[in-house]
């Protein structure tokens, strides 16, 4: 899997550039902080960071910040099979007791590097009581330890255990991030994609790498590199001929797009997505923010409806048997309050 085989193993290669300067800073530095804690949304590099600052810290041949990659303890955590890191995702650890057990793993020393590491994931999901053990370990750790909480919900973390540890905020992944870390990945699979397509793939991953990455290899696999096949399997090419539908045709006319769309083999997460986009831009010209899209010319109500109605779909496809239907109720719904009105 491309978000797996090329996930960053330096710190220079880590993408996220915000993150990437806060944490090389911080190890160049003369003190290290006990406790860090990485926030932000699924697949923006919080996990791949951590392990790159375990490997920082446990290499053998390190000169500068950058671990070497070849030394045995940088293989031997890459292959997350080194003593001294240990990962625990709280979404499944989450109790008193798997808490203790981390707390008494710390109080050992280290078995073949400098430091021992802690990375938390899904930090936010441990209990009260677990958080409550582990703030005596985070306010008087021992000097060989080091505790990486990732979290995607920074709201759920106390904040005695938020004061004892370094913020580290992983934002969403801007355009040119993204486009640095899937030309990395074209380039190194040597795969031959238009600029503009990339440039598209960068528009739908919502922000995360790990989205990106993901994107780019269903393309690959269903050999869609072709900007045609690109459009169509993202549902760009039909996203305003649908709306355009609404606006002006009827609910079968509707309908038969929807099918001919599944019948291509379209993305319908993809193009509910692009369809909420636009109506976000006409929502806001609406409030003389932007330009909107002058050919459809819906009333306020009617988008705020299909927000709503888009959205709930969006929601709905995941336990759907088949993918076009909670689309196809939307857009009849959308009809029958238009008609009652």
């Amino acid at each position: 899997m491309y978000y797996l085989t090329y996930r960053p193993h330096t710190i220079e290669e880590i993408d996220n550039v915000t993150p990437r300067e806060s944490i090389k800073k911080i190890l160049e530095s003369k003190s290290l902080p006990h406790a860090f804690l990485f926030v932000g949304q699924k697949g923006t590099g919080k996990t791949s960071t951590a392990r790159i600052v375990a490997k920082s810290l446990n290499c053998i041949a390190r000169k500068s910040v950058e671990p070497c990659n070849v030394c045995a303890n940088c293989k031997s955590i890459d292959a997350s099979s080194f003593p001294d890191v240990l990962e625990m995702d709280a979404a499944s650890n989450r109790g008193i007791n798997e808490v203790k057990n981390l707390i008494k793993e710390s109080s050992f020393l280290p078995i073949a590097g400098n430091y021992r590491v802690f990375i938390i994931d899904e930090a936010h999901m441990i209990t009260s009581d677990g958080f409550n053990a582990l703030l005596k370990t985070l306010e008087e750790p021992p000097s060989t330890v080091i505790f990486i909480l990732a979290t995607t919900n920074p709201e759920k973390v106390p904040k005695t255990i938020m004061s004892r540890c370094v913020n580290v905020i992983f934002g969403k992944a801007k355009k040119e991030e993204l486009l640095h870390m899937l030309h990395r990945i074209v380039t190194l699979e040597k795969l031959k994609v238009e600029p503009a397509v990339l440039d598209l793939i960068s528009h739908h991953a919502d922000g995360s790498f790990r989205d990106a990455a993901k994107l780019l290899e269903e393309l690959v696999l269903q050999h869609k590199l072709e900007m045609g096949d690109v459009l169509g399997y993202l549902g760009v090419r039909s996203k305003e001929s649908l709306l355009l539908s609404l606006h002006t045709k009827e609910a079968p006319q509707a309908l038969a797009w929807i099918e001919e769309f599944a019948n291509a083999g379209g993305s319908f997460k993809n193009l509910i997505e692009e369809l909420l986009s636009q109506l976000h831009d006409l929502l806001l010209a609406k409030h003389k923010i932007g330009e909107g899209h002058p050919e459809l010319t819906f009333s306020l109500p009617e988008i705020t409806l299909l927000m709503k109605l888009f959205t709930e779909a969006y929601v709905s496809m995941r336990n759907s048997p088949i993918e076009s239907i909670p689309l196809e109720i939307a857009v009849v719904e959308f009809y029958n309050k238009r008609v009652s009105k």
